[in-house]
């Protein structure tokens, strides 16, 4: 054998070797955790999941083929939730798709490696998950539910459609909404604008939740905004229930509120951001890093409104308003 072709011989067998060995560490599926905030049976979630692996399938990764998501439903259950963030990042996935402010908290407290795509959050800075929107830093990015701005037109629609409301109970737990602050604080700057006073009402537990909405009913001139807060999400029927009791127009960030009774929702498009994370989802799978990765903004925005409970409350909907809506629920 010529001295060229030997070198030539041991120079590719030295290369092949580590294609050889990262061929092996990538066969078989790609492996990423998602962890969910409500319960397996929730069709809202299900929906949100089904919009995320559509995502990701027209992006290429098919769940059941070159991908497999380990998927844990924690409904909206403290314990849970760190149980099953411990369990995810146990399993080393490549990546973790976090749904809610709770989840990223208990995700991030587990693990400062792994990346972690958050879907519908809220101020994401405030809660200590990224240095900047641009430049979020460490292994966490994604996408955020809903900015403080909106807290402007939830008030103005709320004043458009019941004229009279002078007073709003701004709802949500502290505990799993520890970011409140970051919208009552633009409710109260506003207040001049709308002529409508917001008034922190937190709730702590279900068993408040009564207690809290009747003391605020005994004032006249009464209205209800759901901040987007998982612990009310995961009560929402009764609070759309005691709304109707105590004759509050309710107002949320989110449809499924409309679709169960309250009077308007106007936020961000939910399915749409699970849509956008599979493209984060399939660019870390690519090799990018969360650090460099955007935190985005909402871009889809739609405003609901129940006619049939406009009607149960006395109110007529402003004709404007319903041209506004994305959709009219008789």
């Amino acid at each position: 054998m010529r001295r060229r072709d030997f070198i030539a011989l041991i120079g590719s067998g030295l290369t092949a070797r580590p294609l050889v060995a990262r061929a092996q560490q990538i066969a078989g599926p790609r492996r990423i955790g998602l962890l969910m905030a409500a319960a397996e049976d929730s069709a809202e979630y299900q929906g949100f999941f089904a919009a995320f692996r559509a995502g990701l399938r027209d992006l290429g990764w098919i769940d059941g083929g070159n991908l497999a998501i380990d998927t844990r439903w924690c409904g909206f259950n403290k314990d849970l939730t760190q149980q099953f963030a411990k369990e995810l990042v146990a399993q080393q996935p490549e990546l973790i798709v976090s749904s809610t402010t709770p989840t990223t908290a208990a995700l991030q407290q587990q693990t400062r490696t792994i990346p972690i795509v958050f879907v519908s959050l809220v101020d994401p800075i405030g809660s200590g998950f990224v240095d900047s929107l641009p430049r979020p830093g460490g292994n966490l990015t994604g996408f955020i539910n809903n900015e403080a701005t909106v807290t402007g037109k939830w008030l103005e629609f709320l004043k458009e459609i019941a004229p009279g409301t002078a007073r709003a109970a701004i709802l949500f737990n502290p505990t799993t909404a520890p970011y409140a602050e970051y919208f009552l604080k633009t409710l109260r700057a506003i207040r001049s604008a709308s002529g409508i006073e917001a008034i922190a009402t937190p709730v702590h537990d279900k068993t408040e939740l009564e207690t809290v909405v009747a003391d605020f009913a005994r004032q006249p001139d009464g209205g209800l905004v759901v901040l987007p807060d998982s612990f009310v999400i995961a009560n929402r029927a009764e609070v759309i229930a005691l709304a109707a009791r105590y004759h509050l127009p309710l107002i949320s960030p989110y449809r499924f509120y409309c679709e169960l009774g309250g009077l308007l929702s106007y936020g961000v498009d939910v399915v749409e951001n699970y849509r956008r994370a599979a493209s984060y989802a399939d660019l870390i799978l690519k090799g990018a890093k969360p650090s460099e990765l955007p935190v985005q903004a909402p871009v889809k925005f739609e405003l609901v409104i129940n006619s049939k409970t406009a009607k149960a409350l006395g109110l007529a909907v402003p004709i404007n308003l319903t041209a506004l809506a994305d959709e009219v629920i008789e």
